[in-house]
């Protein structure tokens, strides 16, 4: 496999891109390369590299979305659907949002994976969606739906880690990543204001089981 970084920005040939725009994206390129070499000076992060695909898998969609499905399946405590049903909403708007602006935006990733055989991350770089659902996590679990203090200071780390590991492995611009904890807030945000409240959450789990039960019984 072999990755490479471009001196400059890897946009969509044929695109007309505004030349203040073109200009704060080539600053973008640069300033992250200068901000990942002088980052990877501290041994500390020079180990954190390491264990960057660790925290990328960590905070993936695909992960976060069927865990959380499954998690909603096979918990049923009536106290904990609220906080089941809308963490579950907030991954499906991530998802969504990030899609859209990312097929709007298309710009591309930092570095180039010349292996064919090799199947990473999709091919377009703006916002972070690692970024952006680390962020809305840590939001949600925090600020929405506190769980203990204990575990505040964890899932700040990783989130930290988290945006920084996007940059070690050239996953992404500091823009990019900018723009998903921007996000991430933003998502955390709309589902405060479509928060389903408890006994909201207890009527759709209920009708979800039924509507599971019932074609069952109708299959029998």
């Amino acid at each position: 496999m072999g990755e490479s970084v471009d001196s400059k920005t890897r946009l969509e040939e044929g695109r007309n891109i505004p030349p203040a725009l073109k200009k704060l994206l080539e600053w973008d390129v640069v300033m992250t390369k200068q901000f990942v070499s002088f980052m990877l000076n501290f041994v500390p992060l020079r180990s954190l590299r390491t264990h960057c695909k660790v925290l990328e898998y960590s905070c993936h969609g695909i992960a976060w979305l069927a865990g959380w499905l499954a998690f909603c399946w096979m918990i049923d405590k009536p106290d904990w659907y609220q906080m089941q049903v809308n963490l579950f909403i907030g991954l499906l708007t991530d998802i969504v949002m990030v899609a859209v602006i990312k097929a709007a935006t298309r710009r591309r990733r930092p570095a180039i994976n010349d292996d064919p055989l090799c199947f990473g991350p999709d091919k377009f770089s703006f916002p972070s969606g690692h970024v952006s659902r680390g962020v809305f996590i840590t939001t949600f679990l925090i600020v929405l739906d506190p769980v203990t203090v204990v575990f505040w200071p964890p899932l700040m780390a990783w989130t930290v880690a988290l945006c920084i590991s996007r940059l070690i492995l050239y996953r992404h611009h500091i823009l990019d990543v900018l723009g998903g904890i921007l996000l991430g807030l933003f998502n955390a945000l709309l589902i405060s204001i479509l928060w389903f409240d408890q006994e909201g959450s207890i009527w759709l789990i209920n009708w979800i089981t039924d509507e599971r039960v019932a074609g069952a019984e109708y299959a029998v």
